[in-house]
This record gives structure tokens, sequence and C-alpha cells, in this order.
């Protein structure tokens, strides 16, 4: 084994979770889930075994590979950690362009555009993903005060799951709603600067 794997490995890790965390069904992702899991866990054995076979001359290569296979291990076993640091990450590299078409929404050059309902506006673009799932965003505007709020999906899930949103809201109706659901559950619901919040559930 060399070093060129030990990249390879770790790249393609890297390239796997980042595509299950703005693409995979909520469904499979469970499935493939287990299995690298597992997988991950048996590699990360053998080469356990592998180095205490080896440990009268020892070589570091041996020791990067147990390392790595324990890490990627270890992020994949606790994903929703892994998945809040890749929350983190992407909120402060997509804020301006979420900002940008917050304002587009309310000055109504977005609106919602698919014909299954009359909240979900799919955006004209596939990239950058500033909405999971699809690159939709949900738009809201409430009739009796003028205001807007607007979802962009972190995490979408289907059927009766819940989903995790980011959201921005100028509508102090929603904001109370929200704010009660932070009381409730700041766990996984809070403010993370004037007018945007952390949403999780329906």
């Amino acid at each position: 084994m060399s070093k060129k794997i030990l990249v390879w490995v770790l790249v393609s890790w890297v390239l796997l979770t980042l595509f299950n965390y703005y693409y995979m069904n909520f469904f499979f992702l469970a499935f493939e889930w287990l299995a690298l899991v597992f997988t991950l866990f048996v590699v990360s054995f053998i080469q356990l075994i592998k180095l205490i076979k080896e440990r009268k001359k020892l070589s570091k290569l041996r020791v990067q590979y147990l390392v790595v296979f324990l890490v990627i291990f270890l992020l994949t076993l606790f994903r929703s950690t892994t998945n809040k640091i890749i929350e983190k990450i992407d909120w402060q590299i997509f804020y301006n362009r979420r900002t940008e078409i917050v304002k587009k929404v309310i000055d109504q050059r977005l609106n919602p555009n698919v014909n299954w309902n009359n909240y979900v506006c799919e955006l004209p673009y596939e990239f950058p993903i500033v909405s999971n799932g699809g690159n939709d965003i949900g738009i809201y505007r409430n009739k009796k005060n003028g205001k807007t709020t607007v979802c962009f999906w972190v995490y979408r899930n289907y059927f009766d799951s819940p989903s995790t949103h980011f959201v921005f809201t100028n509508d102090p109706i929603e904001i109370k709603t929200i704010e009660e659901k932070i009381k409730t559950n700041p766990t996984f619901n809070w403010k993370i600067e004037k007018n945007w919040y952390r949403t999780y559930g329906e």
C-alpha cells in the first residue's frame, strides 16, 4: 500500500460525505451509512491488527493508515457531528449568495414556480448548492402584513420526516413561531443573526 492509495481513500470519503450532505435521499442514506460504518470498522480493525504485528519494525505509513481509517470511521459513525461542521462552513461560504436570493424574493424577482404547490421556487441554476435536495427554496408571503419568509433546505427529508432549514423572515408572526420553537428545542433550533434562523421540523 502507498500514500497515493491513502490520499485517494481520504479524498473519496470527503467527496462521498459532501454528496450525501447535499444530495442523498434520506431512505438510501440510512443503508449506505450502515454499510460504510461496517466497512470502515472492519478496515480499521485490520489496520490495528497489522500495526500490532509490525510493532517491532513499525513504519510511518502503517500508523498513517490506521489513523486515517480510524478518523474517517469515527466521523462517519458520528455523522450528525460531521454534518454540523459542514453546515457551519456552508453557512459562511454561501451567506452572501443566500442574501442575494432573499433580496430577489422580496423584490418579487423570484416567486413560487412549480405546478405542484404554491410554496416552492426552483432556482434557475444548479450550482452553487444553496438549498439541499434540488436547489429549491420555499417562499411564503404574508398577505396581511406584506412580510416575507424564505426557507433554504439544509437537510431535506421526504414523506412525514422533518427537515432542517436556514430561514430568513421579517414577518413578526413567523418570528414568534420560530422563537417558540427555539424555547422548546434549542438544541436543533436557534437564531443565527437578525432575521436568520436555523430550524428543525415542519
